[in-house]
């Protein structure tokens, strides 16, 4: 009813500007009776209507559907325009109260937006302030055909044991109640609002999208921390974790002695402490070592200009103040896989000194470190790629003027390097 009543108002108020999409979940036998049914209102009001039908994933029904729905429109939307949708007044007050029962916060009692802006799409929800009552009344009055999904009264349901036992228990006792619930999720918006302005400066304080200071992040309130931490695990996911996900962030990654190998996998990720910072990684990064061939020699030629790709990541050959001799440009020159145990005399220090020692002092990543390789010709260590650029090693091919590869982008982890592409 709702949804035919905003069909029919958007046709009025938008004629040449209006599509309509009807989502068969197909957990209904008369769910393509009723897509004919809107195609037929549609038709009538001069309106293009879409027909689509998609697949519900096991695990909770409602939830899962919700998502085919949503992706189902990102499928149909184009950019600049405006997913409208029919929620009303009783359908925020049941949010609400679903949620609250949940155990959520402040962003998710703040429950749904009349104007909600996203990264993906922009949602209006132009019957927010109505109550049912309202909307039964308008439908009435223009003599709206529609149907009612049975599931609407199926108490297995949450939302419908919502709507069908708990609500008029509480009307009851609170008549008003619904626009009084209504009413306290436009305050936990505002509340939401102002937690967000401070949540976006502890953010640029602390963190980037796959890095957290934890030194910085300690300098904040607890509540702040939880709040950061809640925000940054999202991601660019819909749902925030639950709230004892991140207590165990803090409490087994975070917190945990200094030289644990401390980890949590929340899916998709793995969240990783190394030093003074969090890491948020994917499967591919931190398994890279595993995932990622990379052979024990490569034979690669080099010329100015010319951009390489090697395990640690893209390299551009470009002439620098102090480099390697033009007479290696054009040579065969070795690419050898760190084995461990080789020393370094890195040029402009003193004596030879473990390359584990540089690696250690350049803070490269446990992670990252199988992707070092060493630059050799004649058995002559040249320089090492490593995903911090490359260090040059003091050797007779050293002159002013000479060349060397410097780092335009890191690792690559999605291919394999076995070709020293």
């Amino acid at each position: 009813m709702d949804s035919m009543l905003l069909l029919h108002l958007m046709s009025v108020l938008f004629p040449h500007q209006t599509r309509a999409i009807y989502v068969d979940h197909q957990l209904q036998n008369m769910s393509v009776a009723w897509g004919q049914l809107v195609q037929q209102q549609a038709a009538a009001l001069n309106l293009p209507c879409i027909l689509q039908k998609v697949s519900v994933a096991t695990g909770n029904l409602e939830q899962q559907a919700r998502q085919a729905r949503y992706q189902a429109y990102r499928q149909h939307l184009q950019p600049g325009e405006i997913l409208v949708l029919a929620h009303h007044q009783q359908d925020q007050a049941e949010t609400l109260l679903l949620r609250l029962l949940s155990g959520a916060g402040v962003n998710g009692l703040a429950a749904m937006q009349q104007l909600d802006i996203r990264e993906d799409m922009t949602i209006w929800r132009p019957f927010l302030q109505l109550s049912r009552a309202q909307i039964e009344q308008w439908a009435a009055q223009l003599g709206l055909d529609y149907v009612t999904d049975p599931t609407n009264h199926d108490t297995h349901y949450d939302r419908a044991w919502c709507r069908e036992q708990l609500w008029p228990v509480l009307e009851s006792r609170f008549p008003k109640m619904q626009a009084a619930i209504a009413r306290s999720s436009m305050l936990m918006q505002d509340a939401a609002s102002i937690l967000n302005e401070v949540l976006q400066q502890d953010w640029r304080h602390c963190a980037t999208e796959h890095e957290l200071d934890l030194t910085r992040l300690g300098q904040l309130s607890s509540a702040r921390q939880r709040q950061l931490l809640s925000d940054w695990i999202k991601g660019r996911e819909q749902y925030r974790p639950s709230y004892d996900m991140v207590q165990r962030l803090q409490n087994e990654v975070i917190l945990a002695k200094p030289d644990a190998q401390a980890s949590l996998h929340i899916h998709p990720y793995y969240y990783v402490r190394y030093q003074k910072k969090l890491y948020r990684l994917s499967r591919e990064v931190l398994y890279a070592e595993r995932l990622v061939h990379i052979e024990e020699v490569v034979f690669q030629h080099y010329q100015l200009q010319q951009s390489i790709r090697v395990a640690s990541g893209e390299f551009r050959i470009i002439n620098q103040e102090v480099g390697l001799s033009a007479s290696l440009l054009g040579q065969e020159l070795k690419l050898l896989r760190r084995r461990g145990g080789e020393k370094i005399h890195l040029y402009g220090r003193v004596g030879h000194w473990p390359l584990k020692k540089a690696v250690q002092e350049a803070q490269i990543l446990p992670w990252l470190r199988h992707t070092i390789q060493i630059l050799v010709v004649d058995n002559v260590m040249l320089g090492v790629f490593s995903p911090k650029g490359f260090w040059l090693a003091q050797s007779e091919y050293v002159v002013q003027g000479g060349w060397q590869p410097s780092l335009i982008s890191d690792c690559i982890f999605h291919r394999s390097f076995s070709n020293g592409e």
